[in-house]
This record gives C-alpha cells, structure tokens and sequence, in this order.
C-alpha cells in the first residue's frame, strides 16, 4: 500500500455507504470505528478523540461527525479512542496512549488500541487528534496560562513542512495550519480566543515537546507521509464553546480537503437513561426504568443487553463492587445488594438498585421504592441535572436555583424541596425552595450548614414523612490568579495579588484579562480604588480604558489600588502608585 491513502482503493460500491467496527467488544475499553463514504469520491480524513480521557471537548465533538451523511470524500471517525480512561475522567491508564506510537515493549490494551490507530491511519489523507489543552499557547510569554509551554487554542504540527522520501511530496503543514486558522478565528468573537499556530519541532534536537516523539501525529507525518495535526481546545473554556471550537477547526479542515459534508448540529443536551434491558439466570429479558429496583436472589445472574438514553454512544453500565468498569453484555453473579450505574462517558446518567431476597432462591421481582431520580437546576443561568446524592461544585458567589426533582411516586404532591440553611420566603417559611435564585456569597447561614463553616449544605427531599433524596452542594472560595494589563497601549504586563504598578496620572490603563477559579469568569469586576475615589476599569470581560489624570488630579494622596472583586466580594489587589513627579 502506498504512503499516501488513495481514492481508488475505495471501491465504488462503498460510495455513500457507512459502516462501524467494533473491537474488544465487552470490555472497558471497547473501540468504535465509524466509516463514512461520501456519494462523490474523495480524501479521507480521519478523526481521532478522546485518546486522553479528561479531555472531552476533543470526543464529544468527534461524535457529531460520527451520523454524518457526505457528498464528497469520506471521513474515519474514532470518538472515543481511549474508552477505558473517559470513563475514570483520567488522562490515563496504564501509559499515556498518545507516546505509544513506537515499540515498545509493553503488552497492554493501550498498545492493542494504538496498532488499530495505526491502521486507520495508513487508510487516510490527513489525521486530527482532538484534545483540550491547557492554558493558551502565546509564541511569547504574556503570563503563566498563556506562554509558549501551553497548548490551547492552538493548532499543533511537528514541523513546518516535510518532504516524504517515498514519493517526493511534501505536506505543507504550517500553510494547511494557517489556512485553517483565519477561517476559525473570523468565526470567534473574542480574540483571546483565537487559534495559533504551534510548531513544536520535534524532530529537532532542541525542540521543547521531545515527548511528542511518540505521538499519533508524529507518526502519521514521518512514518506515513500525512499531514496530521493536533487541535487544542482550552481546559479553561465551558464544554460547549470547546465542542464549537473543534467543529468549526474539523469543518475548514473537511473544506480544504475539498470534503463536502452535512454540518452536524451540537447536542449536548444532559444525558438521561431512559431504561435499561436485563435478564436474570438466562430468562427473557425485561426492562428496567431509570430509579427502580430490582430484586432478585444470592447467586443469580443478571445480564444487561441494552440501555435506551437520549445518546446512542458512549454509553456503558457498571455494576458496583460486581464485574469491571463496563459490564454491559456480561453475565454478572450478584453476590450482595448492589447499583448499577449507567454513564455516558464518565457522567452518570442513571441508576438501578439490586436488593436481594432473604433465605434461598425465590425468584426476581421487580419494585420501586420511592426516591429521587435526579434534581433539576440551573447554576448561573445554565441548566444542570444532578442524581440523588450527588455532590455539587461551587465557588462562592454562583447563582443556584432548584427548579425541580423527578420521583419515582405516582402522585409527586406533598413533595418538598429545602436547601437548608437557605430561606426563600422569610414571612412564611414553608421549607419549599424550589424557584428561588439563591446567591451563595450572601443568601446561606453557615450555622445550618453541615460543617457549620458554611463550606457544605445540604438540599432535602421529602414526601411527607419519607426524605426521598439529597443532593450536597459544597462552596469553595473564589481566588484571584492574576490580571494582564497595559499602560499607554504598551507592553503587556501580568500581575499577581499584591504586586505593585507604577504610573503617571496622566497615563492610561486598561485591564485585558483576569484570570481567577471562576470557569466563566462570571461577575468578575476591577475597580481603581482610593480615597474618595471608585472607578471601573473592568467588568464580565469587558476592558473600560481609563484616563487617570482627569479625575485624579487633585487627589494628595498618591497610593490606590486595583481591586478585584465578584459581587462584594474582594478576591484580591493590586498596589497603584501615582508618581507624579515623573
């Protein structure tokens, strides 16, 4: 086989076609391959993600192209490369699969991955390995999140260029990168956003990414004589705009490739088990709803043959303390009341008890006793579901409402819902607090939390008498990283909390950014502060330049500072002095 993928090794026959693969079926790290042929001949471009997996944007974009229907080309989509570390959330395993691209001598299933990989990859025209990255990449050092070591927003390639000896081509990777770039960066608003190109030279002996030796992308360019390329999404950014962030890379990349596509739309709705289907001890299967209970007998054996939900992959169930991470298919013997969970990827989604029958076989029944399915509610505005128990993350200052609970009851009247340590209605406190917004930095009494720190609260559920469920909703305190600013449109200069500034009143600031542990950095505001004086310099992301001298000019006193706050809370400053006889 050539080094370069060619369209007449498709047959004709396969035109408009899909197919899918799966390998190591039942097992933790299951791998689906999808094929999809366009009705026009055509590249072949493939899509790897998840081969690390704490990094979701990278997979769960992979999976919207997985349906895709194409008019031209064709596209080899592997959405969840690494199966068995998505459903731990961890970047690995037993070894990092993307430095296993050369022998070794390790035999383990990352290995046996990886060999399929690299296939796929001699099957293509050009290879994207999705993943999210940390920080910002910058070609110059502008702070510690965004510097030359970091890798988001970035579209990385091993060298500039390369020649295949084979054949005399060469892929001309920075000019593909760069093309690709000024398309998605004219379709994202914010330009600290924007994608770069990284060069990571690795074949040079003083590159900074020697690791990088090992990887898929190296491999495909210098072993295969592709073009490959790494798309870095940002850990910093909300899930949906990294998702966005690598369709919009994947669709220009499908556009100069000359692949014409079906664009798929994003679905990242909360995913829901709908039902499970299981047999026990070989007998006709039945299904299960999300939140009931099953009952059967020490001993017996139950198989799960299909769970219905509102995504069709990266689905698995996992019988606790019975079996391995992903039993599904499996005849599992149960041994002692037990749960099963089923995940969509590593998020549950639903949830089966098992309780056993006392004394000898007697048969299973089926039964539901009355809990909580999941808590509905929306945390600064975005809608988040939650199952029973679970516990929720918050930094202090976040906007949480309870909009609902779904029971298992019949007839949910005479439900109620108490955040304790929280009171919507003070005039007549029924302990109902479903629909009230709740500002955790001034809304709580830390005496009713569960450590009395005002760290850890509990919600409540109760049906008359009965508590159905509890969710725990744990607050952390918000911190301040550090601020980029510019003085006069200057250099731009990175301060941390309790670092000092220098300047002249006639001089002009203006904040770019600040970085704290706030994901949206929602209702994070600097203020110029001194005697008699408060004067905004940023707010939700938005710079407001500001003049100094103006107003400043008859102040005596020359020591101010710049203070970060979300809401009225101050996370930190930053010391300001007007020198005014420079």
């Amino acid at each position: 086989m050539s080094l370069l993928a060619s369209v007449s090794l498709i047959p004709h026959v396969a035109w408009g076609r899909r197919t899918h693969e799966t390998f190591f079926q039942n097992t933790d790290y299951e791998l689906n391959v999808y094929r999809i042929y366009g009705n026009k001949p055509g590249k072949t471009l493939l899509l790897i993600g998840g081969i690390q997996g704490n990094e979701p944007g990278g997979f769960l974009s992979a999976d919207l192209y997985a349906d895709m229907p194409l008019a031209k080309g064709n596209l080899i989509v592997v959405p969840r490369a690494n199966f068995y570390s998505i459903l731990l959330n961890r970047r690995q395993i037993n070894e990092d699969m993307n430095r296993t691209f050369t022998r070794g001598p390790r035999n383990n299933y990352e290995r046996k991955i990886v060999a399929i990989l690299k296939r796929l990859i001699s099957e293509s025209d050009c290879l994207l390995n999705l993943h999210d990255g940390s920080g910002f990449f910058s070609e110059r050092w502008e702070g510690p999140m965004r510097n030359p070591k970091r890798y988001g927003q970035s579209i990385i390639a091993d060298c500039k260029s390369y020649t295949v000896p084979e054949t005399g081509k060469t892929l001309h990777l920075e000019a593909m990168a760069r093309r690709v770039i000024e398309v998605v960066n004219a379709q994202i608003k914010e330009k600290r956003y924007w994608f770069h190109f990284n060069n990571h030279r690795t074949r040079e002996p003083d590159t900074l990414h020697p690791e990088q030796r090992k990887s898929a992308t190296y491999y495909a360019v210098f072993h295969c004589g592709i073009p490959a390329f790494g798309i870095e999404t940002s850990k910093s950014l909300p899930l949906e705009m990294k998702v966005r962030h690598h369709n919009l890379a994947i669709n220009a990349f499908m556009e100069l490739l000359d692949i014409i596509p079906e664009t798929p739309g994003t679905y990242l709705d909360p995913p829901i088990m709908q039902y499970m289907v299981v047999g026990v001890n070989g007998q006709i299967p039945f299904a299960i709803p999300n939140g009931h209970t099953l009952r059967v007998s020490p001993g017996d054996v139950v198989r799960i043959s299909h769970v219905k939900a509102n995504y069709k992959r990266g689905l698995s169930a996992d019988i606790l303390d019975h079996g391995t991470m992903n039993d599904m298919h499996k005849p599992i013997r149960i041994a002692h009341p037990t749960q099963i969970i089923i995940r969509k990827d590593h998020y549950p989604c639903g949830i089966v008890n098992i309780v056993l029958n006392g004394g000898k076989p007697a048969g299973h029944t089926l039964c539901a006793l009355p809990h909580v399915l999941f808590f509905k509610t929306r945390i600064n505005g975005k809608e988040h579901l939650f199952l029973n128990q679970a516990h929720v993350k918050l930094i202090r200052g976040d906007r949480f409402e309870l909009v609902d609970v779904v029971t298992n009851l019949a007839d949910p009247s005479e439900i109620v819902v108490n955040f304790k340590g929280f009171v919507g209605n003070r005039k007549n406190n029924t302990g109902e607090d479903r629909g009230y917004v709740i500002h955790t930095d001034r809304d709580l009494w830390k005496r009713y939390s569960l450590d009395r720190k005002g760290k850890k609260y509990q919600v409540v559920v109760h049906h008359r008498s009965t508590q159905l469920g509890r969710l725990f909703v744990e607050l952390a305190d918000p911190v301040f990283n550090y601020l980029v600013l510019q003085v006069n449109h200057g250099v731009k200069q990175c301060l941390f909390p309790g670092d000092s500034l220098t300047i002249h009143p006639t001089d002009a600031i203006s904040i770019l950014d600040i970085k704290t542990n706030i994901s949206t950095e929602r209702g994070i505001q600097a203020f110029l502060k001194g005697p008699g004086t408060s004067i905004r310099l940023f707010s939700d992301g938005k710079a407001f330049p500001y003049e100094v001298g103006p107003d400043l000019a008859g102040v005596k006193d020359t020591k101010h500072r710049i203070v970060v706050q979300r809401g009225q809370i101050t996370l930190g400053s930053i010391l300001v002095d007007l020198n005014r006889g420079a």
